[in-house]
């Protein structure tokens, strides 16, 4: 069986490799960021209705700040995401599997006034006629190099699991950096838009279903079984 890479950041590598292990794959830990705190400042408790979170990391390292806006119901995307807030004492009341933007569509009546914690990284948001949305950064996903390590395990067949577009882009151009020849490598993305920051060129590119971790893996077992190239995108 071919190797899954998995190169999001901790605490989430660990968590994935944890999750495929258990579901009988051969996952190799290499995270490529180091994710860390941004300072902010909270607007006034009273400035917004509802938050709005698209990463667990927007929680994790939201640093002191988060305790002027924990009041606040929050909508979320993904479980880990729900999950993360909820032991942070934030009270989910929204949660999507396909993005911030659709999640923009599960929106209270009274909730006009958001606030988006986020990454340097993010995606472009357009809020709902008469809703308006201020944005914090509260961390960052710093890009590390690929470690000889790695270089060399993908100088062989690999299949990559791809959690985010930033990470699609940083794989596809350590690869060019280090000489890797794309097409021995095959990718399993969390969504088409990751997919399509990754690039041309790979052995073959498949999207998950939903955006949960246990599609994803369900995909990665899927490739590891059939016989190269055939797994559906």
């Amino acid at each position: 069986m071919v190797p899954l890479v998995v190169i999001r950041p901790e605490p989430g590598c660990t968590a994935t490799v944890d999750a495929a292990r258990g579901a009988g794959l051969e996952p190799r830990s290499f995270p490529l960021f180091a994710v860390t705190q941004r300072s902010w400042s909270a607007p006034p408790p009273d400035a917004h209705d509802a938050l709005l979170l698209g990463s667990a990391n927007a929680v994790r390292h939201a640093g002191p700040g988060l305790a002027a806006v924990r009041h606040l119901p929050a909508y979320a995307v993904g479980d880990a995401t729900a999950d993360v807030a909820r032991a942070a004492g934030i009270s989910v009341i929204g949660q999507g599997q396909g993005g911030l933007q659709s999640v923009l569509g599960q929106l209270d009546a009274a909730h006009k006034r958001l606030l988006r914690l986020a990454g340097e990284e993010r995606i472009v948001l357009t809020p709902p006629a008469g809703v308006t949305m201020t944005e914090r950064v509260v961390y960052a996903s710093l890009a590390q190099p690929m470690p000889a390590e790695l270089v060399a395990l993908l100088a062989e067949p690999a299949l990559i699991a791809l959690h985010s577009a930033e990470a699609a882009h940083h794989f596809a151009a350590e690869c060019v950096r280090n000489g890797l020849r794309r097409a021995r490598l095959r990718l399993c993305a969390l969504g088409p838009r990751i997919a399509a920051a990754a690039g041309d060129g790979w052995g073959e590119v498949a999207v998950a279903p939903d955006t949960s971790d246990r599609a994803l893996l369900a995909l990665a077992r899927q490739m590891c079984q059939d016989p190269w190239g055939n797994t559906k995108s």
